[in-house]
């Protein structure tokens, strides 16, 4: 299947984005919508998604992208294989998050990933970051009690500021020794994390876990 072309950046900030979604039924997209959820902030072509869900079957894995032709691709590519515990949504997430995460049961939240963000360099630019504090929030307070946040980028200045705004807006903890990871938490490297090993260049990365439950 050809590879679409997409533009490398858009700003999350134009109305486009900020326009209300429509949210499908998780009992029909997935076998068993009660299984644990793996959510992935900007996975953009899927790749790093299909090859877990193949990997981990009794997890359900949302893929989560701002550019529409790449969820159209990535949803084709997920029907080809016929894949029961994979979907991608065309959203901004940093509008989208809350309602969102209110159709699914609370606590079913088992993993969150943010893997090489747009770094937005410029100062004027870091309101269109991701890792926003009302999504940082709202990501805690849905997060399992073992739920956990893997983080990772090639800009270090980047990693550490996701990390240090997880800590200072929401329940979480970094998880003791592995806090900052010299290897990838997952068995699977998306395609950026290989291509940036391959020039030998460093990744960095953060780990961290759920400080409360839902008890």
């Amino acid at each position: 299947m050809a590879r679409t072309r997409i533009r490398q950046h858009v700003n999350p900030l134009s109305i486009k984005y900020t326009k209300p979604i429509s949210l499908p039924d998780w009992n029909r997209i997935y076998i068993n919508a009660n299984n644990p959820l793996h959510l992935d902030i900007g996975c953009a072509r899927g790749k790093f998604l299909i090859k877990m869900a193949l990997l981990y079957p009794d997890i359900n894995f949302l893929g989560i992208e701002i550019r529409e032709a790449l969820v159209v691709e990535a949803n084709e590519n997920c029907n080809h294989l016929q894949l029961p515990n994979l979907y991608f949504l065309f959203c901004n997430i940093n509008t989208h998050i809350e309602d969102l995460l209110k159709s699914f049961h609370l606590g079913i939240l088992n993993c969150v990933s943010i893997q090489f963000p747009d770094p937005w360099f410029k100062r004027s630019h870091q309101k269109r970051r991701v890792t926003q504090a009302d999504l940082v929030c709202t990501i805690s307070s849905n997060l399992s009690s073992n739920g956990h946040i893997f983080l990772q980028s090639d800009i270090q200045s980047i990693t550490n500021e996701m990390k240090e705004e997880f800590m200072k807006n929401s329940s979480v903890y970094e998880h003791g020794e592995n806090a900052d990871l010299t290897s990838n938490y997952f068995t699977v490297l998306t395609e950026r994390e290989a291509s940036t090993l391959n020039k030998n260049k460093l990744v960095y990365r953060a780990l961290l876990k759920s400080a409360h439950d839902h008890n």
